[in-house]
């Protein structure tokens, strides 16, 4: 009796079980226990996100050029993914805004840290031109391997309009085959998201075992005023996003984005993440032909969650050494790290990235990264879920602006 509840019970219960055991024993066994957890526990976490990653690349692949086919019109892609963009752009300003104006107001707050002997190397970020020519693949099977998102998108369109283009003068045998790998490669994503509670509380429980005594130490405020602004901008932009542009109740939103939420708190990895957050858009109501372009270029080029993450940090840094982040400065931050969001699209360690080129753009110590980096993965944390709802929001928005130009014609 007990296993038919257990199997009864929705994704988003199993998974919230899973993240507060998680925490429960991570707290318990404290930094004694750390290197057991990371030893003994994180490795069947890792075993899971294997999983999940080796799932991405073929679902972005085929689920993308199974919506292009679907949709058979060029223009309507390119309109998708002018809005895309846009809607990106855009709640990333307001994401660095809402990060910069909170800190700001918190600033008193903050403790004073020593910055003397503070070294860090920031990794060489790539230029803008560089992650332009990075997007197209030179190979066919490199982007696969490397799961690089943003070349395989752009290999599934290629492919969609070459089919669409072909089958205007004659039907194309391989396209029932491309859609039932698409099936295929789904309902084994089905089963492998069985596996999520377990996943969640091995992935959770080192990290907590590990950075407890830290979270509510000299950072707590930091960290607080961080997760302050992550819940204001998803729960304001979000919100008025999906029940203004979305036709969605923002209650029914975040209802069914749970599964998805939790998975991204407790992984930190936006891409493994993808098809969790497939699944609850689709749910929701999302066209699947658009979420499945809208969500793997969301997951590699929104970064709304990363964008609050540069305001907070920057003007926390600023303070340690004493500094008044001044009006020009501040808006040099909204411009560069809205920008940085795309020009670190696919980097490893983007938000670590994005902060040396935020604190150098403002005249900033770089050194300065150091004071928040032992507790970057719970900052991480938090940015990741923004940054997937964020995805979420725009697919369904994109979706129902869709449905209404369709109703019209």
């Amino acid at each position: 009796m007990a296993k038919k509840k257990l199997g009864d019970m929705s994704l988003a219960i199993q998974i919230f079980i899973a993240l507060v055991l998680a925490i429960i024993v991570g707290l318990i066994l404290g930094e004694k226990g750390a290197a057991f957890a990371s030893s003994y526990i994180k490795p069947f976490g890792t075993i899971f996100l294997n999983l999940i990653k080796f799932i991405v690349c073929p679902i972005v692949l085929f689920s993308i050029m199974s919506g292009i086919v679907s949709m058979r019109d060029v223009k309507k892609v390119g309109s998708i993914g002018l809005k895309t963009v846009v809607f990106y752009l855009c709640t990333t300003a307001i994401a660095i805004i809402i990060g910069l104006g909170v800190a700001s107001l918190a600033k008193g707050l903050f403790p004073m840290i020593a910055t003397t002997d503070l070294t860090y190397s920031a990794k060489a970020s790539t230029s803008f031109m560089d992650t332009i020519v990075g997007i197209f693949p030179s190979n066919f099977l490199a982007p696969l391997l490397n799961a690089n998102m943003l070349q395989i998108i752009v290999m599934a369109i290629l492919i969609g309009f070459a089919i669409v283009v072909i089958g205007e003068k004659r039907d194309i045998k391989v396209v029932e085959g491309f859609l039932d790998l698409n099936e295929i490669f789904l309902k084994c994503m089905e089963m492998i998201l069985k596996l999520s509670p377990i996943g969640v509380f091995c992935l959770l429980c080192p990290v907590i075992a590990q950075n407890g005594s830290q979270i509510i130490g000299s950072l707590a405020m930091v960290l607080l005023v961080a997760y302050i602004c992550y819940i204001l901008h998803a729960v304001l932009v979000y919100s008025v996003s999906v029940f203004t542009m979305g036709g969605v109740s923002p209650i029914k939103f975040f209802k069914g984005m749970m599964p998805a939420i939790m998975f991204a708190f407790s992984s930190a990895s936006s891409v493994g993440t993808l098809p969790i957050n497939m699944k609850c858009v689709d749910e929701l109501g999302a066209d699947k032909e658009i979420s499945s372009f809208v969500l793997p270029l969301g997951a590699t080029i929104n970064m709304d969650g990363t964008a609050i993450y540069q305001g907070v940090c920057a003007v926390f840094i600023a303070a340690c050494y004493g500094i008044n982040l001044t009006l020009p400065q501040m808006l040099t931050i909204v411009l560069t790290a809205t920008l940085a969001s795309i020009g670190t699209a696919g980097v490893p360690g983007a938000g670590m990235v994005m902060l040396a080129m935020v604190l150098t753009s403002v005249g900033l110590p770089v050194d300065g990264i150091a004071l928040v980096a032992g507790v970057d993965r719970i900052f991480d944390m938090g940015r990741t879920t923004v940054n997937i709802t964020g995805d979420a929001a725009c697919a369904i928005v994109v979706s129902n602006i869709e449905r209404k130009k369709l109703l019209k014609k």
